[in-house]
């Protein structure tokens, strides 16, 4: 068995539940309470996976990058050496949800050669209408690096474990030549 340590990010606006989706993945726990991120906080997250008849050990570096429009200047350090990008927006806030494109840019500007899954996240605010509507201005089929785009819920933690084993079976996958 190998052990393989790989370094992923969340990134989005300010409120847009990035601490709530990893502490409900790492800790399965929810909070009400909101705690603004000053600058970027690490978890960690082990897990098994089964790559071509292999079963590997993954550790997650889990960083969690602050929204604020201020730290934009100094974001593309933290996001260096990233393998991956969770990007997040709030359906309940449609800005969030324009600056989508904004923080992929950035993501992969940074690192060309990284995976992205988009989060639609806070989806238990939304009516299944709504939620429809929002979805279909969300295309990224441009990005051949996106993976997918999900609706979850930190609260109800819809979609939480999904988002984030797509994002690591991909970071694993050996590249095509």
């Amino acid at each position: 068995m190998s052990v393989i340590y790989k370094k992923i990010c969340l990134v989005g606006d300010f409120g847009v539940g990035k601490t709530s989706l990893i502490r409900r993945y790492v800790e399965d726990k929810f909070s009400d309470k909101y705690l603004s991120t000053v600058g970027v906080k690490v978890s960690r997250k082990s897990i098994q996976l089964s790559a071509e008849s292999d079963f590997q050990q993954l550790h997650l570096l889990i960083w969690d990058i602050e929204g604020k429009t201020k730290f934009k200047s100094i974001a593309p350090s933290y996001l260096q050496g990233a393998s991956g990008a969770i990007i997040v927006a709030d359906l309940s806030r449609q800005e969030t949800i324009e600056h989508l494109q904004d923080h992929l840019n950035l993501f992969f500007e940074i690192n060309p050669q990284g995976y992205a899954v988009i989060t639609l996240n806070k989806s238990d605010l939304v009516t299944s209408e709504e939620l429809i509507t929002l979805s279909q201005s969300c295309n990224f089929d441009c990005y051949p690096q996106v993976i997918a785009t999900y609706h979850t819920s930190a609260k109800t933690g819809a979609s939480v474990e999904e988002i984030f084993y797509r994002l690591a079976l991909r970071i694993i996958e050996p590249k095509s030549q």
